[in-house]
């Protein structure tokens, strides 16, 4: 369960906010995943690459390299992770060393070429910004980047999406299964 300020959670403004947000999402990481591997000298994995980089980067900054906290911020299991942690480590673009304080846990870092990646992303980024906000008053763009930066510093807990309402198949009665459903206007 999700707790909301009741003075959001009620306003009828905020309607049309979340498919706005989620329609951006779906086309800028399109936008930037084939830009990314056209610039990237046509190299698919140079998304992937960025992707892990920014989830090291994110973990660190909460205090963990730890693969586990790096597949969480992917938001994949860890035998994934592991795998795209062990694509970005054979470029060349993450060290993975033994933890000090645990010889069991392994620590995930960013070489020199990691952090110049992510960097060129990021510059990417703030350019793809500039250009969506480019015709608006620069108070609005400051406005709406500041607003951006606040939403991602929230816990990763506090952006999970919220539960799914159920779907035609888990609203129907248990009266009617799949082979009891009726068919047709057939008995």
């Amino acid at each position: 369960m999700y707790a909301m300020r009741t003075d959001i959670a009620n306003r009828a403004d905020l309607a049309g906010g979340g498919p706005a947000l989620f329609r951006l999402v779906r086309f800028w990481s399109r936008r930037w995943a084939a830009d990314a591997a056209r610039d990237g000298a046509g190299d698919p994995a140079h998304v992937g690459h960025v992707l892990v980089l920014e989830a090291i980067d994110a973990a660190l900054a909460d205090g963990s390299g730890a693969i586990g906290e790096v597949a969480r911020q992917l938001g994949l299991d860890r035998s994934n992770a592991s795998r795209m942690l062990a694509e970005a480590v054979a470029a060349g673009l993450v060290t993975k060393t033994v933890s000090p304080e645990d010889a069991r846990r392994t620590e995930l870092g960013i070489t020199a070429a990691g952090g110049d990646l992510l960097a060129a992303a990021r510059a990417w980024q703030d350019q793809a910004f500039a250009r969506l906000v480019a015709d608006w008053p620069a108070a609005d763009a400051r406005r709406l980047a500041g607003y951006l930066r606040r939403l991602a510093g929230q816990s990763p807990e506090s952006l999970s999406p919220p539960e799914r309402p159920a779907g035609p198949r888990e609203m129907s009665s248990p009266a009617q299964t799949p082979s009891t459903a009726p068919t047709g206007g057939q008995p």
